[in-house]
C-alpha cells in the first residue's frame, strides 16, 4: 500500500477556489480504481492550510492517479492557490492494522 500526506498552505484570497477543487479532486480519486481512500481537510490550527491523506493499493494505482484530468487540474491551478511550499510525504506501507483506543 502507499500513503501520501500531503499539506498545502493556501493564500487565504484563493481559499474558496482551493475548497471547490479539493472538494472536485476527493470525489473523482475516491473513483479510481485502486484508490483505497483519498480524503481532504482543513487543517484546526490553520485554515490556511489543505491536508490530503490518500491510500492506494499499490504504486501503478498512484501513478495512474497523477495521469488523471482531475489531478492535473488541481496541479496546474496550485501556483496560483499556494502561499508558502507544500510538504508532501510518500509511505510505503509493507503491513498495516487497525490500532483499537
Amino acid at each position: 500500500m502507499i500513503v501520501v500526506h500531503a499539506s498545502f498552505p493556501i493564500d487565504p484570497a484563493q481559499r474558496d477556489e482551493a475548497i471547490e477543487l479539493a472538494e472536485m479532486l476527493v470525489d473523482a480519486s475516491n473513483e479510481e480504481p485502486g484508490v483505497v481512500e483519498y480524503r481532504a481537510t482543513v487543517d484546526l490550527e490553520d485554515e490556511n492550510v489543505l491536508r490530503f491523506i490518500e491510500r492506494y493499493e499499490d504504486d501503478a494505482a498512484f501513478a495512474s492517479h497523477t495521469e488523471t484530468a482531475h489531478f492535473q487540474r488541481l496541479e496546474e491551478r496550485l501556483p496560483d492557490l499556494l502561499h508558502g511550499e507544500p510538504e508532501v510525504m510518500r509511505f510505503a506501507v509493507t503491513d498495516a492494522a487497525e490500532v483499537e483506543l
